[in-house]
């Protein structure tokens, strides 16, 4: 978004013309919105800038619910903000800490913010980006205990002296290139801004929030924080490092899952130790990327009585059905052959023209195999590309 686009988003014909749009979605007819609002008579500037951010606010849906109509995004901004869902867990760790005052540092549009100010917490969100920041004290005008201030967070943050009101600090450092929109992710952590070092170094000081990318090395977490992988209706969405008070007792990884029901977790000490290899059993089971990522399988194949299929591969098996909300279950059909040639065969014979491809521990493009495999049939069915005891196999399932 640029600075012109912003003055006449912002302007009170802009907001006016906005909010009196319809809701924008997939089928929603772009050009004759255009035409429509060029033959009223209303700027061709104007119509982008508000047609543009209308249609953010259709996506920002799935994030940010109904507040998502009386909010304002860049592109860039509504891609790397936080769910409104996960923002109130983030928001309600410094809230069961005790802390009155935060510091949101890289606050983006404000999402995080908006969840913090909703639980009567005070917030200083700081934002570099002067358009972000301008729309995030927008997304924050309604709180009376939320500010936006235009500054790096290093800036922000850089001394003590700049913190001593503050309680707790929430640091989401930017991952991505600048600008808002068509971005790309940066994969140095030293390039992040601010960069790791840094917002590592906060949580020495004082609680502190870190809001990464899920697949950050492992290596690079700190031995003494509390280290939380989220998954969003089976989509991994973020690693949260905590430090200090924010950071619960006794827990250093936790997987977090979150569904249409209630929220589940399994935590512990540290990584957990793998269940032994066992047979295939009848039924398979893949756990969620959250509970992978925070490498809690074992812990996860007591609690379901399960066992291994391969070492270092994240399959589990059992002899009966198990309900759990941290793994997706599959029961096993048939063992087909990994050959590409006999196992094509073997899928044409059973009249398998819809196939879903998993894998783990095989060298294969799913994409490129189902090409390969010429599929044909009114079937379908789950084909699991893994290795059972070291040995490559090819599992026919079915979704339970």
């Amino acid at each position: 978004m640029e600075r012109s686009e912003l003055l006449e988003l912002m302007s009170p014909a802009g907001l006016r013309l906005l909010d009196s749009l319809p809701p924008y979605t997939s089928s929603t007819d772009a050009l004759a919105s255009v035409s429509a609002l060029r033959k009223a008579g209303h700027p061709p500037a104007l119509v982008a800038a508000v047609l543009s951010q209308a249609k953010l606010r259709g996506k920002a849906q799935a994030k940010f619910g109904e507040f998502s109509s009386h909010m304002l995004f860049t592109a860039a901004g509504l891609e790397q903000a936080t769910r409104l869902r996960v923002a109130a867990l983030h928001a309600g760790r410094f809230q069961t800490a005790g802390a009155g005052h935060i510091a949101d540092l890289g606050c983006g549009i404000g999402g995080d913010a908006l969840a913090m100010a909703a639980l009567g917490l005070t917030v200083t969100a700081v934002e570099a980006d002067e358009i972000t920041a301008a729309i995030a004290a927008y997304n924050l005008a309604p709180f009376e205990t939320a500010s936006v201030v235009n500054a790096r967070a290093e800036d922000a943050a850089g001394t003590a002296a700049a913190l001593a009101d503050v309680d707790g600090i929430y640091l989401d450092p930017a991952r991505r290139t600048a600008g808002h929109s068509n971005t790309k992710r940066l994969t140095d952590p030293n390039d992040y801004s601010p960069s790791l070092d840094f917002a590592f170094g906060l949580g020495e000081r004082m609680p502190t929030g870190v809001k990464l990318g899920p697949g950050l090395d492992r290596r690079l977490i700190p031995h003494d924080a509390e280290a939380q992988w989220i998954s969003v209706d089976g989509q991994l969405v973020e690693l949260g490092v905590w430090f200090g008070a924010v950071a619960r007792d006794g827990i250093r990884r936790s997987a977090l899952v979150l569904s249409a029901g209630e929220p589940a977790e399994l935590t512990g000490p540290a990584d957990s130790e793998d269940e032994p290899v066992g047979e295939l059993g009848e039924y398979l089971y893949e756990p969620d990327g959250a509970v992978i990522r925070a490498r809690l399988i074992g812990d996860l194949a007591r609690r379901m009585h399960a066992r291994m299929i391969s070492d270092g591969i994240a399959y589990l098996t059992t002899d009966i059905p198990v309900s759990t909300p941290f793994a997706t279950g599959f029961r096993v059909r048939e063992r087909l052959p990994f050959q590409e040639r006999e196992l094509k065969r073997a899928l044409r014979e059973r009249g398998i023209g819809t196939l879903e491809i998993k894998k783990r521990g095989a060298n294969v493009d799913p994409a490129a195999l189902r090409t390969r495999l010429s599929l044909r049939g009114n079937a379908s069915a789950t084909l699991v590309l893994t290795r059972i005891g070291g040995k490559h196999e090819a599992l026919l399932v079915d979704r339970v």
